[in-house]
C-alpha cells in the first residue's frame, strides 16, 4: 500500500492513526500542499485523485497488476475496517455504531471542511480577508463543533470518545484538536475533549501518527 499525504493534513493524519491501530504498513509518499503552488495540483497527482486533495491510498493487486485508488479519509478507513477487522474502530451494535459515526462525522464533515487549507487560502486570496478575520472564522467553527461534541462526550465518553475503547470518533477528533492548538484556539471549555486528547496521545499508534513525527515534517 502507498499512502499519499502531507504531514499537516488532518485527513491524512486520520488515516495514519487508523493504519497504526490496525498494525498495517504503508509506504508514505509526501504531497506538499504548499510548495510549487501545491503538489496536489500537479497532473501526475490529479491522475490519482481528481479532487486534488490528500490522502490517497493506492493498493496494488500483485496477481492482476491492477491498482485500487481510494480517496476521502473516511472511505479509506472504512476499507481498512473491512479488510483488517481484527482491530475494530466501530462498535458492533447498530446503536453504538451510529453514536460513534455521529461524533466522527461531526468533526470530519462539519468542522474540518470549513477550516482546511483550501478554504483558508480562498478566504485570503480570493475574498482578501485579513489574517484577523481568517482567524476569527477558524475559531468560530472550531468552537461551534467542539461545543456540540462536548455534550455528546459528556453522555458517551470514558477514557476515549465512546467508552474505554478507541473508535473512529477518536481517530477524527485528535487531528482536529491538533490543528485547533496550532491555530491558538482556546480549549479550556472542553474538559472531555482535553482528557481524550491526553489519553489518545499516550498510545503509540497516535504518537507515531503525529505530524511532527512524519518524514516530511518541517518544524
Amino acid at each position: 500500500m502507498k499512502l499519499y499525504g502531507y504531514w499537516r493534513s488532518s485527513a491524512a493524519y486520520r488515516v495514519r492513526i487508523a493504519l497504526n491501530l490496525k498494525g498495517l504498513q504503508a509506504e508514505h509518499i509526501s504531497v506538499h500542499l504548499v510548495k510549487d503552488g501545491g503538489q496536489q495540483h500537479k497532473p501526475e497527482y490529479i491522475d490519482l485523485n481528481p479532487q486534488e486533495l490528500v490522502p490517497t491510498l493506492v493498493i496494488k493487486n500483485t496477481a492482476s497488476e491492477s491498482e485500487l485508488k481510494l480517496t476521502q479519509s473516511l472511505a479509506i478507513i472504512d476499507y481498512l475496517e473491512q479488510v483488517a477487522p481484527d482491530v475494530n474502530l466501530l462498535p458492533k451494535s447498530a446503536a453504538s455504531r451510529a453514536v460513534v459515526n455521529s461524533m466522527a462525522l461531526l468533526v470530519a464533515c462539519d468542522v474540518h471542511p470549513l477550516n482546511n487549507l483550501g478554504i483558508l487560502q480562498y478566504l485570503s486570496n480570493e475574498l482578501e480577508v485579513s489574517d484577523e478575520q481568517k482567524s476569527a472564522w477558524y475559531h468560530h467553527w472550531i468552537h461551534k463543533g467542539f461545543k456540540a461534541l462536548e455534550v455528546l462526550l459528556e453522555q458517551h465518553s470514558g477514557q476515549y470518545c465512546f467508552g474505554d475503547s478507541v473508535t473512529l470518533a477518536d481517530v477524527c477528533l485528535i487531528p482536529q484538536v491538533y490543528n485547533a492548538k496550532r491555530f491558538n484556539v482556546p480549549l479550556d471549555d472542553y474538559p472531555n475533549i482535553n482528557r481524550i486528547w491526553d489519553n489518545c496521545n499516550q498510545l503509540d499508534s497516535f504518537k507515531m501518527a503525529l505530524p511532527e513525527n512524519q518524514e516530511d515534517a518541517v518544524i
